[in-house]
């Protein structure tokens, strides 16, 4: 296999939004780019690198809830649409979504498999500005990238909510190529709301460099279905991030089988649990009958 130059694999970092996280967060991989670097194994490199992808997609779902359901916080602010309420940040949607992706949602591996892998083969066709963007050394740029590679070619090693995550920092590059650098560690948090809209547009409507990567590894007959399950991904993270926030998940008592406070979605919906105390009980046939004919 060819080694991609070094420039290539920076733009290929940088449209993952893993470049631009590094020089915001010093501290998001310390043992991966520190000087001890050099003499980290294959697993341990991979183990920290899997750490700070984690952290990256939190970073990138959180800019995914406020955008279906904006609040009070800085992710709404970034995006130009703070309310005065609290949101799916105060309601931990991002939790939810991450729960649910690793946990629950049935992806079957066939199909997570060729996006995963199209997003480590890298979509290349868009520039990206990368001037400002941090200058790892030549070796830790290496270990970066193959770690990255190795990681998304291996399903069984790379939760679903990391690969939403770079898919979603994949669109945001291709929106707005300056989003690979800036406040927060992700390119879809960094993004306005209309710029998270034209994202999920290329999600929705096909964009075209990624859909021939993905067709290019569905398995038969799954071949050319691309743009359906593009479309289908979009669609769900949108429902579920909905559902984060106006469910009770992060209030719920699993053990007292009620809730510890008011969750947000009850605060948004004016939902009054006192006021659904059911039906009163049946005592009877009206006038005291016994039966009802039946004509």
């Amino acid at each position: 296999m060819q080694t991609p130059p070094p420039h290539s694999r920076r733009a290929f970092l940088a449209r993952l939004g893993i470049l631009g996280a590094l020089g915001g967060a010093s501290a998001l991989a310390p043992g991966l780019l520190g000087s001890t670097a050099s003499g980290l194994t294959t697993s341990s490199i991979d183990d920290q690198v899997s750490k700070m992808l984690a952290k990256l997609a939190r970073d990138t779902l959180n800019g995914l809830v406020v955008f279906v359901v904006p609040g009070q916080d800085a992710y709404s602010r970034a995006q130009g649409t703070p309310r005065a309420e609290a949101g799916a940040i105060e309601a931990d949607a991002a939790a939810f979504l991450i729960e649910a992706l690793d946990n629950f949602v049935p992806f079957p591996d066939q199909i997570v498999t060729p996006v995963a892998s199209a997003l480590a083969t890298g979509l290349a066709d868009v520039p990206l500005p990368l001037g400002d963007l941090p200058q790892l050394p030549l070796t830790q740029l290496i270990q970066l990238d193959d770690a990255v590679r190795r990681l998304l070619r291996n399903d069984s090693t790379i939760p679903l909510s990391i690969v939403v995550a770079l898919l979603l920092n994949t669109m945001a590059t291709r929106v707005n190529p300056l989003s690979t650098n800036g406040v927060f560690l992700s390119p879809f948090a960094r993004l306005s709301f209309e710029e998270k809209a034209k994202a999920f547009a290329l999600l929705e409507e096909g964009d075209a460099a990624l859909i021939s990567t993905i067709d290019d590894q569905l398995p038969q007959p799954l071949r050319g279905t691309a743009s359906g399950i593009l479309e289908f991904i979009a669609g769900a993270l949108l429902e579920f991030s909905a559902f984060g926030a106006f469910s009770e998940w992060s209030t719920f008592d699993k053990e007292k089988l009620w809730v510890t406070e008011t969750p947000v979605g009850w605060k948004l919906a004016g939902y009054d649990p006192g006021g659904m105390n059911g039906w009163d009980d049946f005592k009877g046939y009206y006038q005291g009958r016994e039966e009802v004919s039946s004509r």
